[in-house]
């Protein structure tokens, strides 16, 4: 049942290379929503479980941090807009619409001992809360049948994680109830409940029901995540029809350690499923996202037939394919990866999609059903932590909710995106992408940093990794002649054969021998030195050189963010970004440090920041010496609707004119050559805040890469884009 490696290959055959005879229809990011307009007086906001009403205009979405839904008109998908906010005092966990309600489950626990919660019916005109319902514990997952007569109501009534390690049982158990509807309204009295206990093999007297989907004979298929396991009820009786375990997985060709290193050999065996959502994609068959809990994690989706038997099974595949995007979660590596967690399935036309929502690589990975083994179509850039989706088939839509509000910490808040289906000879995302090495497995990547250019093939670069991968800081090697621009290799930067790692790769130059000048941010809190590297072809070290003591005696965290040579031979001159002002720097101040190998003299210039804005820094991210100028990336660290200021400036080169580093250094003048906003605004998400590599190729054209944090507490959403001849 596991199909890996081909479905691998068949991702980089897919969207790498030249496009094919004929469009195909993708789906293509039109649109990004932060729900904190929703709610702005609230400190933590989130978009968890997502519907939409049944004339495709109103996007109505759980807020469990806030402690109620959102509304977002949709009428014109490219520009949605805050559509009000209703408080349900309590922490709303799912929405689904009946015609014009949308009915919210309400967990009002006061203890896992003590679970409660409700069902309440808010009128989507008004927003006017209507009928509750009591469920007598805490709810998770609603779902509705095909013609609304029937709501089913996963109960869940969860364990406390921290008691017992989190093992079953902790009573009370969760159940289902199972509620009649007509014309919208929910008869609170109708309520049935279904006793799932003595069932599964695993804490059969506490089942705890994750999901709950309904198909077309009113058959409900219920997921009991921490007992692995399935139940399927009929909805108009309540008898349980069939249960099963929701077995094991053995896995291959993936990554086990949270080590800093990218290295997709190691294996899994009898690794329990444990699956959070399901959706029925027929009468037949069903789909289970498999996130796993404590005792699992089979970082895979599963396609049951309903007599328990398994249909298609997919392994790692989503996780090679994470890996080649740039979006694989190393920490998580030893525990649940990529962590399949939402899925939903939808037909536009004659087809039907399934998809795959991966909670920790913020991914959502698209599939066409075949009644077999499905066709793996594109992985969508979904935003940090998506939790559900809704599809729109009549407007060709797909809206996907992520969970994640980190603002708190600096980052983005909560976002809904929606893409659109269309015909497209590739999809816009991913825009670059890896191959696969000698052994099938993924060329695995994170956080590109520095940028340089090949001096004599166009289109041929060359990426760091940063401190992200610190056990194993690697050069890739970049086609961007292929939309996707494709990394077609990766060589390690080696110390006595070793990987040398606690190093914080940031600048790459040619050396023009062949090898490379590296340049290592350092960060001496954590013994990572602010240093240079010459390395070989190969990657191993020929030399270190620490920073001058004189330069040092003023140091902070935030050195070397880029490196460039200027000139050849004994005239060679190495120049350095320092990215923000160090203890010596005049405020608004940073050095443009020298480095001539041949005599070992340091010397700096002055160059003056722009102005940030209130609450933010902005510091350098790249140097780039092409023809009479030197280019500077200049940033803010701010990301989304915060970001003002990503771009690109150039220096005269006539004024690379070094003075002695602790006297009075002189001040270059910049000029503005472009400004990135709209080009990250383009991609119709959020302004990703790193802009942090620039290469100018042999054919004058101008390249930008994103860092994308190693997908730490990030999207891992990569944009590469060029800028076209400078």
């Amino acid at each position: 049942m596991r199909h890996t490696s081909r479905i691998a290959a068949l991702a980089a055959v897919l969207l790498a290379g030249t496009a094919a005879a004929h469009a195909e229809q993708y789906f293509d990011r039109i649109a990004s929503f932060p729900v904190a307009q929703n709610n702005p007086e609230a400190e933590e906001t989130s978009s968890e479980i997502i519907t939409v009403t049944e004339d495709g205009m109103t996007l109505i979405y759980s807020d469990s941090p806030a402690g109620g839904i959102g509304f977002i008109d949709i009428t014109d998908a490219a520009a949605p807009e805050a559509a009000g906010f209703v408080d349900l005092s309590g922490e709303p966990t799912t929405v689904v619409v009946f015609g014009d309600k949308v009915l919210a489950g309400v967990n009002t626990s006061e203890s896992y001992t003590n679970p409660s919660g409700h069902v309440a019916s808010i009128d989507i005109a008004s927003q006017s809360i209507g009928v509750t319902c009591d469920l007598g514990g805490q709810p998770d997952a609603l779902a509705r049948n095909a013609d609304g007569s029937l709501l089913a109501v996963a109960i869940e009534n969860e364990r406390d994680e921290d008691l017992n390690d989190g093992e079953l049982p902790q009573l009370p158990a969760g159940g289902l109830a199972v509620f009649s509807v007509a014309d919208g309204e929910i008869d609170c009295d109708s309520r049935m409940l279904v006793d799932l206990t003595g069932l599964a093999d695993i804490g059969p007297t506490d089942p705890e029901p994750e999901y709950v989907s309904i198909n077309g004979e009113n058959e409900i298929v219920v997921s009991l995540q921490e007992n692995n396991h399935f139940v399927i009820v009929d909805g108009d009786s309540g008898e349980i029809i069939n249960h099963f375990s929701a077995g094991s997985v053995d896995l291959e060709n993936i990554d086990v350690e949270d080590d800093g290193v990218l290295d997709f050999s190691g294996s899994q065996d009898g690794r329990l499923r444990e699956p959070d959502a399901v959706k029925w994609i027929d009468d037949e068959r069903f789909i289970s996202a498999n996130e796993g809990d404590y005792n699992g994690g089979s970082r895979s989706f599963t396609i049951w037939n309903k007599d328990g038997s398994v249909s298609y099974e997919s392994g790692a595949s989503m996780e090679m394919i994470a890996a080649q995007l740039g979006h694989y979660p190393d920490g998580r590596s030893d525990a649940k990866g990529v962590e399949p967690e939402g899925v939903e399935v939808a037909t536009f036309g004659d087809t039907t999609y399934l998809f795959v929502g991966q909670e920790r690589s913020s991914l959502v990975a698209v599939y066409k059903d075949t009644g077999a083994e499905p066709e793996y179509l594109q992985s969508l850039p979904s935003g940090i932590g998506p939790e559900g989706a809704v599809e729109i088939p009549e407007r060709n839509l797909l809206i996907t909710a992520n969970e994640n509000d980190l603002r708190v910490d600096g980052g983005v808040g909560s976002h809904v995106m929606i893409f659109e289906l269309a015909e497209a000879e590739q999809p816009v995302y991913p825009q670059i992408m890896s191959d696969l090495d000698a052994d099938g497995r993924p060329i695995g990547w994170v956080a590109l940093s520095g940028l340089v250019a090949d001096a004599e093939q166009a289109g041929m670069l060359y990426a760091v990794s940063d401190s992200f991968l610190s056990g194993q800081p690697s050069i890739y090697t970049i086609d961007a002649t292929q939309t996707p621009a494709m990394i077609t290799d990766k060589t390690v930067v080696t110390r006595d054969g070793d990987a040398a790692s606690g190093i914080d790769l940031e600048g790459i130059a040619l050396d023009g021998e062949g090898g490379f000048w590296l340049a290592s941010e350092g960060r001496t809190d954590r013994e990572v030195p602010h240093a240079l590297y010459h390395v070989d072809a190969e990657g191993a070290i020929q030399q270190e050189v620490m920073f001058p003591e004189e330069l040092l005696a003023n140091e902070i965290r935030f050195g070397a963010e880029g490196v460039t040579v200027v000139g050849e031979g004994d005239d060679m001159t190495l120049w350095i970004a320092i990215q923000r002002e160090w203890g010596d720097d005049p405020a608004g101040m940073v050095k443009l440090v020298s480095y001539n190998p041949a005599s070992g003299e340091w010397a700096a210039v002055h160059y003056l920041l722009e102005t940030p804005a209130e609450g933010a820094w902005v510091g350098l991210s790249e140097i780039t010496a092409h023809g009479d100028y030197v280019y500077i990336v200049e940033r803010d660290n701010q990301i989304g609707e915060a970001a003002e200021l990503k771009a690109l400036y150039r220096v005269p080169m006539s004024q690379m004119q070094g003075a002695s580093i602790g006297g009075e250094l002189p001040v270059v003048t910049k000029e503005e050559v472009r400004d990135f906003i709209p080009d990250l605004q383009s991609f119709n998400g959020y302004v990703l805040d790193k802009v942090e590599g620039f290469a100018i190729d042999a054919n004058n054209e101008g390249w930008v890469v994103t860092d994308n944090d190693g997908v730490d507490d990030s999207s891992g959403e990569t944009n590469f884009w060029s800028i076209g001849q400078m």
